[in-house]
C-alpha cells in the first residue's frame, strides 16, 4: 500500500521546523511512502525546499502561484499524490517513526475510509499553569475525553489524519474556504471534510492511538488572550458550519456538554480535596473560553450576512 504524506507550508520563519516535519517522515519505519511538499506561494520557502530536499527521490515539491490558504494546499497535495493513501501532518509537527506503518496496518485490518492518531502536545516553552488539558483542542492537539482507542470519529485533527486518497477526492477534499488563510477566522477544515465522508459513505475516521504526531506548541499558544480569541473564533466558525453542514458540529456539541456536567464537576471536586493556584486558574480559563465559544456562535447569529465571510473566497 503506497502511501503519500503532504506538508503543506507558508511562512519563512517557519522553515526550520518544517524541516524537522519532513525529516521525520523520511525516517519511517514504512517504505512505500512519498512526500508531497506544497509551498503556499512563498517562492524563498520554495527555493530553500528544493536546494535542501530537491534531490530527495521520494519528495516532490510544488508552489502555488499565490498565497491560496492550508485547505486549497491540502487538496493540492492529494491531487498531486500517487499513493493510494494520503496523509496529513502540520509543518509544524513531527511524527513518530512508526507513525505511517501504524496508519496503513490500521487500513489493512479494518477495511477503513480514513485514519487518524494522536496529536501530542510539544510545548516549546514552559506549559502555562491555567491552561486545561480539556481545551487543547484549540492548539489542534487531543484534548482529555477526545476518543478511545479504535473508536470511530468524525474526524481527528488535521495534523495527524488520512484518508483513501480516492475517498477524500471523490468528496471534494477540504473546502477552500474553511482553515487558515491570512486574517481569515474560518476553521474547522476536517470537520467539515469528515462529515462529508460520513454522509457520503457512512463512516468515519478510525481513531488508533498508538500513530502518534507531537504537534510543536510556541510561546503564543499559550498566551490567554490568543486562546481566548481562538475560542471565540471557534464559536463563530461552529455557527458557519451549521449552516453549511450541520452535522459537521455534533461531537462537538456532545464534547462541551460533558464538559459542563462532567469535567467541571470533577475539577471542583479535585479542588475542594487538594486547593492549588494552578487548579483554581484552570478552572477560570475553563469558564473563560467556555464562554468566548458562546460569545463567537451568538456573534455570529446576529451578524447579518453571516455567509458572506464564507463565500467571500469562493
Amino acid at each position: 500500500m503506497n502511501v503519500s504524506v503532504v506538508i503543506c507550508t507558508y511562512p519563512t520563519d517557519r522553515y526550520e521546523v518544517f524541516s524537522e516535519a519532513i525529516e521525520s517522515v523520511l525516517n519511517q519505519t514504512y517504505d512505500d511512502i512519498e512526500i508531497v511538499l506544497v509551498i503556499d506561494g512563498n517562492e524563498e520557502v520554495h527555493k530553500r525546499t528544493v536546494a535542501d530536499f530537491g534531490d530527495e527521490e521520494t519528495v516532490r515539491i510544488h508552489c502555488n502561484d499565490e498565497n491560496r490558504g492550508i485547505s486549497y494546499s491540502r487538496t493540492k497535495g492529494a491531487k498531486l499524490a500517487t499513493g493510494d493513501i494520503v496523509a496529513m501532518i502540520d509543518d509544524d509537527a513531527a511524527a513518530e517513526p512508526d507513525w505511517i506503518e501504524t496508519l496503513v496496518r490500521t487500513y489493512e485490518e479494518t477495511d477503513a475510509v480514513a485514519v487518524g492518531g494522536q496529536v501530542l502536545p510539544d510545548w516549546q516553552v514552559a506549559k502555562p499553569d491555567f491552561f486545561p488539558d480539556e481545551f487543547y483542542w484549540l492548539v489542534g492537539c487531543d484534548e482529555k475525553g477526545f476518543g478511545e482507542h479504535m473508536e470511530e470519529l468524525r474526524n481527528t485533527y488535521g495534523s495527524n489524519i488520512s484518508f483513501r486518497r480516492e475517498v477524500l477526492l471523490n468528496v471534494g477534499g477540504y473546502d477552500e474556504n474553511t482553515g487558515r488563510k491570512g486574517d481569515k477566522h474560518i476553521q474547522a477544515h476536517e470537520s467539515t471534510v469528515g462529515a462529508r465522508i460520513r454522509r457520503e459513505y457512512g463512516r468515519g475516521v478510525i481513531y488508533n492511538t498508538d500513530a502518534k504526531v507531537h504537534h510543536k506548541l510556541f510561546e503564543y499558544r499559550g498566551d490567554f488572550r490568543w486562546l481566548a480569541s481562538r475560542s471565540f473564533w471557534q464559536g463563530y466558525s461552529k455557527r458557519i458550519m451549521d449552516h453549511i453542514i450541520p452535522e459537521a458540529s455534533g461531537d462537538k456539541n456532545e464534547y462541551l456538554a460533558d464538559l459542563l456536567t462532567k469535567h467541571v464537576p470533577e475539577r471542583l471536586v479535585s479542588l475542594v480535596r487538594e486547593p492549588e493556584l494552578a487548579k483554581v486558574k484552570q478552572l477560570v480559563a475553563l469558564f473563560v473560553f467556555t464562554a468566548m465559544v458562546g460569545f463567537g456562535y451568538v456573534y455570529a447569529i446576529l451578524k447579518p450576512n453571516l455567509l458572506d465571510d464564507y463565500e467571500s473566497e469562493r
